[in-house]
């Protein structure tokens, strides 16, 4: 069987002729992802899971190794570019309504809550002052949980606190996520060829369609080659633009940050974390924080955005709550961020219950092939 042959299924889906340089997120997420796992998979080969010896190890690949420098700010950076892609992703979907297309939208979350443990576990292998903290605050987490919490917080630790076994752990799961998160984006692609994509007006566009080859192959490599561009001018420029100061020493468990504070891509659900005094409600208010994107395809779908004037507004209104949420987190647990954090956090969960019904009612077309 020739490559052609294989290839010819991705080639010639018919796409929307109509579709904007928005629904370029997934192919760029999917280069990104290959990026990862090829560099992941290098600097795995000179990475050590031990506690007293981690942080050595990163520096060694930084100073040492051949190119070490360059595949790991590629690696680290990288996974900044992903979460500001996926968050476009998600945005555009949001804002055109594509949600009611069920199963990629199923599969697309399953594959966020994969990417978030992935970079969360990532955040914690390089040992630093704030990785180890971070690990601390998030994983004890789960004791919140009735009964079973501190048992099953124990089990993940290896232990009675975060060690080596702790952190072998990780490096494992680290490392195998990434293939799940293969295997699941390709049966994200799969269910999307078989629904077939939305487009910017939300009407039926079986009467208009066009091979994705070659006009979607151009408009894809366009935006992937911008996207490399931009990872090596960061990567050799500013590559320390996405890291916090804190995770350059090497990790002290006698001495906890006076703020500790995870990576921008998480500090929306860090805020609502804070937001609310008691932990188990916190904690709750985190998970909702995650698990309410599945409500969206409960509602009835509604016409699309370009139509209605009102849902823009509001989905303006979120955007800058994200952002206001991602800015809260960064701040100390004082006064006056204390006494605003709640109310965008109360914004946040009262978009979901309003966007979906604020237009009237209206069944898109789904987009077969």
């Amino acid at each position: 069987m020739s490559m052609n042959t294989l290839m010819k299924p991705i080639t010639n889906i018919p796409m929307p002729s109509n579709i904007t340089y928005s629904w370029n997120m997934g192919s760029l997420l999917g280069m990104l992802l290959m990026t990862q796992i090829t560099t992941g998979i290098l600097l795995s080969m000179h990475y050590l899971p031990q506690s007293n010896m981690a942080f050595a190890s990163i520096i060694n690949i930084t100073q040492e190794m051949n190119k070490g420098w360059m595949i790991r700010f590629i690696h680290t950076n990288t996974a900044s570019l992903f979460f500001l892609m996926i968050y476009l992703h998600i945005s555009r979907t949001i804002y055109y309504k594509s949600y009611y297309l069920i199963k990629p939208w199923l599969t697309g979350w399953s594959l966020l809550i994969l990417l978030m443990m992935t970079s969360f576990l990532g955040y914690i292998l390089p040992w630093g002052q704030m990785s180890f903290w971070a690990a601390t605050v998030i994983t004890n987490l789960l004791s919140t949980i009735p009964y079973i919490g501190k048992s099953l917080t124990h089990w993940l630790w290896g232990g009675h606190n975060i060690s080596d076994p702790t952190l072998n752990r990780f490096f494992s799961m680290h490392f195998c996520i990434p293939f799940i998160m293969t295997f699941l984006t390709m049966t994200h692609l799969l269910t999307l060829h078989l629904t077939g994509s939305s487009n910017p007006l939300g009407t039926n566009s079986n009467l208009d369609k066009i091979p994705f080859n070659p006009y979607f192959t151009i408009k894809d490599s366009f935006t992937a080659i911008t996207t490399l561009l931009l990872i090596t001018m960061i990567c050799t420029t500013y590559p320390y633009i996405f890291s916090t100061h804190d995770n350059s020493i090497l990790a002290n468990p006698l001495s906890t940050p006076s703020h500790i504070e995870p990576e921008w891509y998480f500090l929306f659900a860090y805020s609502i974390l804070r937001s609310i005094p008691n932990k188990l409600g916190g904690t709750l208010a985190l998970i909702l924080s995650i698990t309410i994107l599945l409500t969206l395809p409960m509602h009835k779908p509604c016409l699309t955005n370009t139509f209605s004037p009102e849902p823009k507004i509001l989905f303006t209104t979120f955007i800058i709550t994200f952002i206001m949420l991602s800015w809260l987190g960064s701040c100390p647990i004082s006064y006056p961020f204390n006494t605003i954090t709640p109310i965008f956090t109360t914004l946040y969960f009262l978009f979901f219950l309003t966007y979906p019904t604020l237009t009237y009612k209206y069944k898109p077309h789904t987009a077969t092939n």
